[in-house]
């Protein structure tokens, strides 16, 4: 017979699991086979990542971890339409707004959720089908494997809230090929199909409507290797015929991607694009002089400085950042314009790059002393 506490421990077990199965629930941790699953299931709000759903899927990833029966976690969203949109901003700026906690709380676990994914020992396979943006990266790129679809929309559009590209963005942005990273980052350009995968932030790239099956044959794997399942995604992502003939969409810019791109400030980046003169040089300063000059300039120095960081480093370097936009004005304008009053017309203070002076960015950086995220 079970003692009295170890019934209750069972009982209490039992309705975790059974929770975490409930197709109500925001987010399903399940076990198949040898994989860990976990699915992301808010589709009415493209299944964006909430507080609570960090705390549930931090210490579940942990536990796989040490699990030597599981051999591998994957991550995907339901609904069809998303993997995952991104954080649930609304609910920070209510926070940030009346000084709650929670402005603080929400960046300090999503990062730690993210450094455990960055450094997670079991393969970590993440299916981007479908919109992925801002934490929605977060949950995908710093793991070993992405798989995009035809779907896929990839985009880090942080710069128009008055945000900056967090979730380690200063970590994965400026390893990509060239200067595209700090293109993305900067003007927020959304990637799509097979271009997520061209651009290197994608691993693999398999039809849309083969992923079930895929899902099916990674948790049949026996106690597979990183290798394994490396194999197995290559055998699905060779077979994928979607768009193969289509070439990188920002090719033929490429070359003026990272030229403009290399500056050492947001100035110099415009007055290169205003001498290059071209379409494609006009389109990017329309696209520039809508985002937060203040964000600008602070993503600019996050990813040069991101480049030579551990994931760690860069992590406590967002906190600080994040806790930055929590005291200042652009955050709450950028998301009053673009998600609450939809007038697309924020009123950014500072309003031009001329008036955000490199000490008020410096101060963006400084340390928290004790408030600091360690990782």
């Amino acid at each position: 017979r079970l003692k009295p506490f170890n019934r209750l421990q069972v009982i209490l077990q039992h309705l975790k699991m059974s929770k975490h199965t409930d197709s109500t629930a925001e987010v399903l941790l399940e076990k198949r086979g040898g994989a860990g699953i976990i699915t992301l299931n808010r589709p009415k709000v493209l299944n964006a990542l909430n507080f609570s759903m960090i705390q549930q899927i931090y210490p579940q990833i942990k536990t796989w971890e040490q699990d030597p029966e599981t051999f591998l976690i994957i991550i995907k969203g339901t609904g069809g339409k998303a993997f995952c949109a991104g954080g649930d901003i609304k609910a920070i700026t209510d926070a940030g707004k009346v000084g709650d906690r929670l402005a603080q709380d929400f960046f300090r676990a999503e990062y730690t959720l993210n450094n455990a994914i960055g450094t997670c020992k079991k393969p970590y396979v993440a299916l981007i089908d479908g919109i992925t943006m801002g934490g929605g990266v977060g949950l995908s790129v710093h793991g070993h494997f992405r798989v995009a679809t035809e779907k896929t929309l990839f985009a880090m559009p942080e710069t128009a809230i008055g945000l900056f590209p967090d979730v380690g963005g200063g970590h994965f942005l400026p390893r990509l090929p060239g200067k595209i990273g700090y293109y993305l980052g900067l003007t927020g350009f959304r990637l799509k199909g097979r271009d997520v995968l061209k651009a290197g932030v994608a691993t693999h790239f398999v039809d849309s409507e083969r992923l079930p099956a895929l899902e099916k044959d990674l948790i049949a794997l026996k106690s597979p290797s990183t290798e394994n399942v490396a194999e197995l995604l290559n055998s699905y992502h060779v077979k994928s015929k979607v768009d193969q003939e289509k070439a990188f969409v920002l090719d033929e810019h490429m070359e003026k991607i990272n030229s403009v791109f290399s500056a050492n400030s947001m100035e110099e980046i415009v007055k290169k694009l205003k001498q290059d003169g071209s379409p494609f040089a006009i389109k990017q300063l329309e696209t520039i002089n809508k985002l937060s000059p203040t964000s600008l300039k602070m993503t600019l120095r996050q990813l040069r400085e991101g480049a030579s960081m551990s994931l760690q480093d860069v992590f406590t370097m967002e906190y600080r950042l994040s806790q930055a936009c929590m005291r200042g004005h652009d955050f709450y304008e950028g998301v009053r314009a673009v998600l609450i009053d939809k007038d697309q017309a924020p009123r950014w203070k500072p309003a031009a790059l001329e008036e955000v002076s490199d000490e008020f960015v410096d101060d963006c950086f400084k340390p928290l002393g004790n408030n600091d995220l360690k990782l």
